[in-house]
């Protein structure tokens, strides 16, 4: 099967997108803001569990190892399930996970209601995104990511700083209740829009495994994998940043939180459109200038200023490039996207994992504050690395197919 990268560029878009998107971008939202959260509420939690901020991270990692388990064995386990029933019953799921979370004043048992709620939030994007990607049509599937994923931006622009200035105000299990309320509410409009007959019966176990044997796919998944865990490695120990280096309160934190979710919900709508026409020339330049901004954010660490616009600026690109990528992922798994479009969510995961894993640890290392964003300047350089390889696939490919055979009629 051949797999263009480049469509025409000259293709129109429809005035809107479908009806579902929405109810699905309010689910990305939800679980946005709980991944997130933490964030802004290292100190409250360190203090409430009596464990230090390190520890409290373990959280963002926790949550990330969840959901690179989460998609892609719930899809395959569930290719038979209405994907309607999957994503009522991912809400449902979430939900039980926060209130179990804002209940037990157990780490551990934290730590585990974190990881049952990063397996619900896995399975909703992964189908979500499914299930966005076949609404919208080929020709507009990145831009309908783009706002479904949007939604996790949306969430760094209101959820987490607001749930981090309720942590402050009242406490950071109000939080995770209210969290639990809005997705049972969320299941009315979700189960009204989205199609009963939305099944995947028609599709094998088998079929989906072999849509696994791109090598295309696998350069798109290292990168996503790269780009994220670079990104959380220094959104997710933003606080000691600005609170040890740049000298900042505690409660400038939500601004700071604000001043990237603003940027990352721009990025992400326009990197959906622009992905659309020039995937790989789109994702190229917004890793590049992530790598830049991510520098940006260490060099200016001791302006207070300064580094919020270095942080906004990581925010506009951080995440910019994430439809592209789900959407390559989808067009590479042909006629069985399913297991192709959850493993980007594995592998975004996968990264942030790791990237926050290790930056957890920079912190008690000799850079200390400074230690993660210093992890995320190193994956934000690997990342260039599977981008560039698939950039340059592509253009072999392209080239091939332009040059005439040489010798006779090529019989």
């Amino acid at each position: 099967m051949r797999h263009v990268l480049f469509p025409d560029p000259d293709q129109e878009h429809p005035v809107a997108l479908p009806r579902l998107t929405y109810p699905l971008t309010a689910g990305t939202f939800l679980m946005g803001t709980t991944e997130f959260v933490i964030a802004g509420l290292l100190p409250d939690l360190a203090r409430s569990f009596g464990v230090s901020v390190g520890q409290v991270g373990l959280a963002i990692t926790v949550f990330a190892i969840g959901m690179v388990v989460g998609p892609p064995v719930i899809t395959l386990a569930t290719l038979r399930v209405s994907r309607r029933t999957m994503l009522v019953l991912a809400l449902l799921v979430f939900a039980v996970g926060q209130v179990v979370a804002a209940t037990v004043p157990v780490f551990g048992v934290f730590l585990a209601a974190r990881f049952v709620t990063a397996l619900a939030t896995g399975a909703f994007w992964s189908v979500a995104s499914v299930v966005a990607a076949k609404a919208a049509g080929p020709a507009d599937t990145a831009r309908a990511l783009g706002v479904v994923i949007g939604g996790g931006n949306i969430a760094n622009v209101l959820g987490v700083p607001l749930g981090a200035l309720a942590g402050l105000l009242v406490g950071w299990q109000v939080v995770f209740w209210a969290l639990a309320v809005l997705a049972v509410v969320l299941v009315v409009p979700v189960w009204r829009i989205v199609e009963p007959s939305a099944e995947t019966t028609h599709v094998s176990l088998r079929a989906e495994l072999r849509g696994l044997r791109s090598g295309q796919l696998w350069l798109v998944l290292a990168t996503t994998a790269c780009i994220t865990g670079g990104v959380l490695s220094t959104y997710g120990y933003i606080s000691p940043l600005l609170t040890e280096r740049a000298g900042l309160p505690e409660t400038a934190v939500p601004v700071a939180l604000v001043v990237f979710g603003a940027g990352s919900v721009v990025g992400s709508i326009v990197g959906g459109r622009l992905g659309d026409r020039r995937p790989l020339g789109t994702a190229m330049v917004i890793g590049s200038v992530t790598l830049v901004a991510t520098i940006a954010v260490a060099l200016t660490s001791t302006v207070p200023a300064l580094v919020l616009v270095s942080f906004g600026a990581l925010g506009l690109v951080g995440f910019s490039a994430n439809p592209i990528l789900v959407a390559l992922a989808t067009k590479l798994g042909g006629d069985a996207p399913n297991l192709t479009t959850a493993m980007p969510t594995t592998t975004f995961n996968l990264g942030t994992a790791i990237g926050t894993g290790i930056a957890a640890a920079s912190l008690q290392g000799p850079l200390g504050a400074l230690g993660p964003v210093t992890v995320g300047i190193v994956a934000g350089a690997l990342m260039l690395v599977p981008l560039s390889a698939l950039a340059l696939r592509d253009r072999d490919r392209v080239t091939r197919s332009r040059t005439p055979a040489v010798g006779g009629t090529g019989r």
